[in-house]
């Protein structure tokens, strides 16, 4: 290729590939696939390999992840959070042990699955977590530790006393969702009609990134530490001695990794470690090969972005041709018409799959989707099937088009402004009741254990439940003449049911379902009002003041209020029992209109936890010191913000004095 067009293809390349490290490593949100960005990326090194005079600093193929959102505090490495180098063919494995054998003599290879999840840090003094950083680009990542101390499989305190534990200890890990909680994130997603995560990935650090730690606790993240980035105070020589030593400290190391003398049996052992990736509860993407010795290791070096002792080996997405049967339409509980694509049953990633989603009209446009077309399915992630393409059309066959009416009530769609899809915006929808119900019901919402979606379904076909404040209405005669109910079953759901009358008024107006307004966003609007009625009788100027609020979300609730129906059912509602009041610590004035930020690692409290006593006496808790913060709560290991505000003047409280103030 002649350098001028290699020079135009380059840039062409960087900016797709920048424009998803983004979207990935700040957004969690890709456009691409792994696989698509792979091969992005070795178009570009390809060209910049033929000509290295276009090899700029800032490119992509020199520089690993994406940069620190600026969310969270920043941290810089101690030790750079090196990538790693990838390989698609066994023969560029053969051609890593080639360079390795250059270098070093009889390299001992550790091959372990490559955890596909957001790799972080987790720093140690005397065997106390005092601070869990992100990767960010290598050398910079964001301090998430109030986050990181929500996953369960991270030790807060490693076992065994002070004299027999390192001095400072820093790990790397992987952060990953199993597939059993990614599963029902989606679900939950899909029925309060948000866009799902596309992959456990991007929902482990979606979930990582929040600024609210109790939404991260709820997530069901895991970790796997796979490398000891600093020790004082023990000698370790080898990966393999480093993963059983962490083993012997309570963390959760590679779940398989395997000491190898040549690399045709590291070779055999990804291919094991393949043909198990189906059958895995969580997502790998790939098998890492390691020199085992940290001596070699340092012998051998890196590069300015990789290792030269370690490669990973990615498998690529298995993806089938099948024959699309038809297009079901369904109905969300906010109305939104989701197509889904019903074709003759694959063999994918370890399951038989026949449907996929198909997203919205445009989508169905781009793909040019027609009924009885040959089209092309994967799963994302190995887990979600999805369409990649048609790859070939029936002949005569016509273009697949959405439907003009619901296909539940028959009332027209439409198109609201700034949205790609389709809305029935009928309140009477069967099918938006139907979901309206499962949703009341849901755990993160008045929790009824025993309503799903079956039972749901049943209820709603007989005629029995149209709304959810139908449900308390329910007898045992009724429970019993539905399908496969019997005495207790019928009896435990009629007690949960009971139960959820004492719920707090946070779950029931997330229960209800009001559009845009998610389980945070409702306990705002309970804590902030207190009751129902003054909700209810909230404009939507009050309602946009509230902190985390925007008047999108403020017309959304003035709306639903206003809706007819909502009268009637809130007042069903209350006279069945259920709870309409906020039941939450009355807040105190002690820091009206203080600002404060918690930097560090307290005693006794999470940061999460101080920062919620600061709200409910009446304070603000900040991410950043300034000026106007009134006082910075420190405690162990407090960095940056604590120098802040030493340089600023700000009062520092101890974490004692902190509780006295507010005692």
């Amino acid at each position: 290729m002649e350098l001028n067009e290699a020079k135009t293809k380059a840039a062409e390349l960087r900016r797709v590939i920048e424009r998803n490290n983004r979207l990935y490593y700040e957004k969690d949100a890709p456009e691409l696939s792994d696989y698509e960005y792979d091969a992005l990326m070795r178009q570009l090194k390809a060209l910049e390999a033929e000509h290295p005079e276009l090899i700029t600093a800032d490119s992509p193929t020199q520089r690993v992840g994406g940069a620190a959102s600026g969310r969270f505090p920043k941290v810089t490495h101690a030790v750079k959070m090196e990538s790693l180098q990838d390989a698609f063919s066994l023969d560029e494995l053969r051609e890593f042990d080639r360079r390795v054998r250059e270098t070093v003599d009889d390299p001992v290879y550790i091959v372990e699955a490559k955890i596909d999840g957001l790799s972080v840090s987790l720093e140690y003094r005397n065997g106390r977590l005092v601070r869990g950083s992100t990767r960010g680009d290598g050398v910079v990542g964001e301090d998430v530790t109030a986050n990181l101390a929500t996953v369960r499989d991270i030790p807060k305190q490693l076992p065994g006393g002070a004299a027999s534990l390192p001095e400072f200890l820093e790990v790397r890990g992987e952060v990953y969702m199993p597939r059993e909680a990614f599963v029902r994130l989606v679900e939950e997603q899909e029925l309060a009609d948000k866009a799902p995560f596309k992959n456990p990935r991007n929902a482990a650090a979606g979930s990582l990134r929040q600024k609210d730690s109790r939404i991260t606790a709820g997530r069901g993240l895991s970790i796997f530490v796979f490398n000891i980035q600093q020790i004082e105070g023990r000698r370790i020589t080898g990966h393999k001695e480093g993963l059983d030593y962490l083993k012997s400290l309570g963390f959760t190391v590679s779940p398989r990794y395997s000491a190898f003398l040549n690399i045709e049996d590291a070779i055999e052992e990804i291919g094991r470690i393949g043909e198990l990736r189906g059958s895995l509860p969580f997502d790998i993407d790939g098998a890492v090969i390691k020199v085992d010795s940290l001596a070699q290791r340092e012998q051998l070096g890196s590069t300015n972005k990789y290792p030269r002792w370690a490669i990973a080996f990615k498998y690529p997405p298995e993806e089938k041709e099948t024959e699309l049967l038809s297009v079901d339409i369904t109905v969300g509980r906010t109305g939104v018409l989701t197509p889904t694509a019903v074709f003759q049953p694959v063999f994918l990633a370890g399951t038989t799959v026949s449907r996929a989603i198909l997203h919205n009209e445009e989508f169905i446009r781009q793909l040019d989707v027609r009924i009885g077309d040959t089209i092309r399915v994967r799963k994302a992630g190995d887990i979600i099937p999805e369409v990649v393409a048609v790859t070939h059309h029936k002949a005569g066959a016509a273009p697949f088009a959405m439907p003009s009416v619901c296909p539940s009530c028959g009332e027209p769609v439409v198109h609201l402004e700034d949205e790609a899809a389709l809305r029935c915006i009928n309140p009477e929808c069967p099918a938006q009741s139907l979901r309206n119900i499962i949703h009341f019901a849901s755990r993160g919402a008045m929790d009824i254990d025993g309503l799903g979606k079956a039972v749901t379904a049943q209820l709603v076909g007989q005629g029995l439940v149209h709304s959810a404040a139908d449900l308390y209405d329910l007898t045992r005669e009724q429970l019993l003449g539905l399908e496969k109910f019997k005495e207790k079953s019928a009896d435990n759901l009629l007690r949960a049911i009971e139960a959820s009358k004492q719920n707090n008024l946070d779950k029931l107006l997330f229960g209800l379902g009001i559009r845009n307004i998610g389980d945070k966003a409702a306990a705002l609007l309970a804590e902030q009002f207190g009751s129902m009625q003054a909700v209810r009788e909230a404009s939507a100027e009050t309602i946009s003041a509230i902190d985390g609020f925007g008047g999108v979300m403020a017309e959304s609730v003035v709306a639903f209020f206003a809706r007819e129906g909502t009268t009637d059912l809130i007042r069903r509602l209350a006279d069945a029992g259920v709870n309409m009041q906020w039941q939450g610590e009355p807040k105190t004035d002690k820091l009206a209109g203080k600002t404060l930020v918690v930097t560090g690692t307290l005693a006794t409290l999470s940061r999460a936890e101080a920062e919620a006593l600061i709200v409910k006496n009446g304070g603000k808790a900040s991410g950043s010191v300034s000026k106007k913060t009134a006082y910075v709560v420190a405690g162990e290991a407090a960095g940056s913000k604590l120098t802040r505000a030493q340089q600023l003047g700000v009062p520092v409280l101890t974490e004692q004095e902190f509780l006295q103030l507010l005692d």
